[in-house]
Formats: C-alpha cells, sequence, structure tokens
C-alpha cells in the first residue's frame, strides 16, 4: 500500500475516534444539560461516524481496477455512499427539527455552562475532523459528502456555544430549539445538491454541455461530414463519457484513425470528456437528430434486425 492511501487511512481513522469520542460526550452532556441543540450536534456527529466509516470503505472499493463484472471499474461506490451520507443527514435534520418544534411549545431549563463546555469541546473536535478531511475534498464527491458533515458540525457547534451563551447570562432557553432548527436547516440545505447531483448521475445523466457546439467543432475536423446519435453521461463526478454516430467520408481504416484522434483531443481538451467511442459511418444517419428519442431508437434497431 502506497503512504498516500496508508495517510488516508490515519486520517480517517482519526476523524472516526474523535467522532465517536465527542458523540458519547455531546449525549452525556446533552442529557445532564436538558439541551436539545447540544443532543443533536451528539446525533450530527454520530450520523457523522457512520459517514466516515461509509465513505473510506467506498473510497476503498472505489480503488479496485476494472473487470469483466464492472468494466467502467468501482468509482461508483463513492456516488452511492455520498448519495446514503446526504440522505442520512436529511432525515437527521426532520427529525431534529421535529423535536424542536416540541421544545419550542414547551421549554425545559437548561444549564447553560455545562452546555458551553460540552459544546467548545466538539468545536474544537470538529474543527480538527473537518482540518484533516478537506484535503482531497475538491475533486470528490464523497469525500466532499463527508467533509461537508463535519463543517456542518463545527458551525452547529458554534451556534451551540452561541445558545449557551445566550441561556447562561440572559436565561433564554427558546434560543435552545430556534438554534436546533437554523442548523436543521443548514444541514438540509447543503446536504440536498448532493442528493440531486448524486442521483443525476447514478441515471446516467450527463453534465450541462452545449452540444450544438460539440456538432460544430467536431464538424471543423478535416474529413468529419456529419454528428449524430450523441450519448454523454457521467460514471462518476470526474469521468464523462461520450458516445456518437459520425459520418465520414469512404476512406481506408488507416486514414480514419488520424480522425478519430483528433475528436477525442477536442473532446477532452475543450468539454472535458475521457473516454469517447465512435460509430463511423459514410452516408447512413445522415441528417438525424443529434440526441435520437426512444423511438427512432427501436426503428433503427428494428431496420437493423430487418437488414
Amino acid at each position: 500500500m502506497s503512504e498516500d492511501k496508508r495517510m488516508s487511512g490515519r486520517r480517517f481513522l482519526t476523524v472516526t475516534i474523535l467522532n465517536g469520542a465527542i458523540t458519547v460526550v455531546e449525549a452525556i452532556g446533552g442529557l445532564l444539560s436538558g439541551s436539545l441543540s447540544l443532543l443533536s450536534d451528539a446525533f450530527h456527529n454520530l450520523g457523522d461516524t457512520f459517514s466516515i466509516v461509509i465513505s473510506y470503505i467506498a473510497h476503498r472499493i472505489s480503488l479496485r481496477d476494472e473487470d469483466e463484472r464492472n468494466t467502467f471499474g468501482y468509482g461508483r461506490a463513492q456516488i452511492l455512499a455520498a448519495m446514503l451520507n446526504a440522505l442520512l443527514l436529511i432525515v437527521l435534520s426532520i427529525f431534529l427539527v421535529v423535536e424542536a418544534a416540541k421544545r419550542l411549545s414547551h421549554p425545559e431549563q437548561i444549564n447553560g455552562e455545562l452546555m458551553m463546555g460540552v459544546a467548545t469541546i466538539g468545536l474544537l473536535a470538529n474543527l480538527v475532523s473537518a482540518i484533516l478531511m478537506h484535503r482531497g475534498s475538491k475533486h470528490n464527491l464523497n469525500m466532499k459528502a463527508t467533509y461537508l458533515h463535519l463543517l456542518s458540525d463545527t458551525l452547529s457547534s458554534v451556534g451551540v456555544i452561541f445558545g449557551a451563551v445566550m441561556i447562561q447570562w440572559y436565561n433564554i432557553t427558546m434560543i435552545d430549539p430556534i438554534i436546533t432548527i437554523i442548523v436543521a436547516a443548514y444541514i438540509t440545505f447543503e446536504s440536498w445538491p448532493i442528493v440531486r447531483h448524486t442521483i443525476t448521475i447514478l441515471m446516467q445523466g450527463a453534465p450541462k454541455m452545449d452540444y450544438d457546439a460539440i456538432k460544430q467543432d467536431l464538424m471543423k475536423i478535416d474529413g468529419v461530414t456529419s454528428v449524430h446519435h450523441i450519448h454523454i453521461w457521467m460514471i462518476d463526478e470526474n469521468r464523462i463519457m461520450f458516445s456518437a454516430h459520425i459520418n465520414m467520408r469512404d476512406m481506408l481504416l488507416s486514414e480514419a484513425e488520424p480522425i478519430y484522434h483528433q475528436v477525442e483531443e477536442v473532446l477532452a481538451k475543450k468539454y472535458g470528456i475521457c473516454h469517447v467511442t465512435l460509430q463511423a459511418e459514410d452516408v447512413r444517419g445522415r441528417g438525424e437528430e443529434m440526441i435520437l428519442n426512444e423511438d427512432l431508437d427501436k426503428q433503427l434497431i428494428k431496420r437493423q434486425n430487418e437488414d
């Protein structure tokens, strides 16, 4: 195992231990102080602990090479983990909002001093965890989901500390469930785009692309006369796949290969596409739509079977 992978394993282990420990501390502190926002932070940290474990397992699975069962590899294990983690956060947020609403109508006495002490410890632990996981979060949806867990924990700890100050100095116990609702709303706001993006990837959705521009760029290549039946989809957040039928003048295969290379180069440099599959045709399909709808696709298959 490389040094980088060992360091990743150490970071995951350190963050898991920190989150597990602070979950226990905050849960006990929340029960003793009567603070719902502290308990909500404990639940959030518990979710983070599971999130980090799931994220690490998915990361390890994604490192496997392509094989006969998964010819595109195992990268989508991280997409599944990201979606699961984000959904878990949303479910926890809904639960916390319901509990906070109950507290708004029936306020309880809270020990602000104990609440502040435990929340401060939680803030320091969450801050260290977020710093450890920041590396790699910019270009990996799975790591980003885990990092957002930890970052939202850090912010929620700040909110709990603020609530503790207001309770201890001014005895405003109403601030506790209000902060809980604010933190839950923030968590949902940050989590939903991840859920939406992962669903798009799993549904083989395409990133935002200018299809007309792609067609025009490809037709500028000498030898390409038309482009149709385009498919673009994402394997994960970093890999975009492309397939298309291209009409070309009648030529030898050795003459077609340089044109293929030019197509791949344009798509890679200008559109970030990493894998290209092309079907060369002379006149067949010329004039068809760039994106072939289902009915036309069925008709095409029917014609091929008839031939």
